[in-house]
């Protein structure tokens, strides 16, 4: 199963980057908030990352701040559409962690592809319980 991670990183300004392992690299998106309760949050492409980041916190090379992880996990893909370039379209996914469980879905921007918008409604108590306990 892949696994996700989202990590507080502190350079250029305060906001959080949510990577899902993809092949050999992490897809990464810069969100200005933590996901909680049912939201919309604005969200930014980044390039694709190393997939050490899975298991790091800690100083970035190159003077770029610091990282420390907020939660980590098991993501399951959902659906991914593609558009004409790589940061456009659409994708879907169910993350399983220790904090965030529950579904996203990233939306391009039409007018630019390097934003987006995250949609998350997190997993029910009663969800939570059952993938937790290996029922689904």
């Amino acid at each position: 199963m892949p696994r996700f991670v989202l990590l507080e990183h502190d350079h250029p300004f305060l906001h959080w980057d949510l990577m899902l392992e993809w092949g050999d690299a992490l897809r990464t998106w810069r969100l200005d908030q933590v996901p909680r309760n049912a939201a919309s949050i604005p969200v930014e492409r980044l390039p694709d990352h190393r997939s050490a980041y899975l298991d790091y916190e800690g100083p970035v090379s190159g003077n770029r701040g610091t990282v420390r992880r907020i939660d980590t996990g098991e993501f399951t893909l959902l659906e991914s559409c593609a558009g004409s370039s790589d940061s456009e379209g659409s994708i879907a996914f169910r993350l399983t962690g220790g904090t965030l469980r529950g579904t996203a879905r990233i939306v391009s921007d039409a007018s630019n592809a390097a934003r987006a918008t995250l949609m998350w409604q997190p997993a029910s108590a009663e969800e939570s319980e059952d993938r937790a306990s290996g029922h689904v």
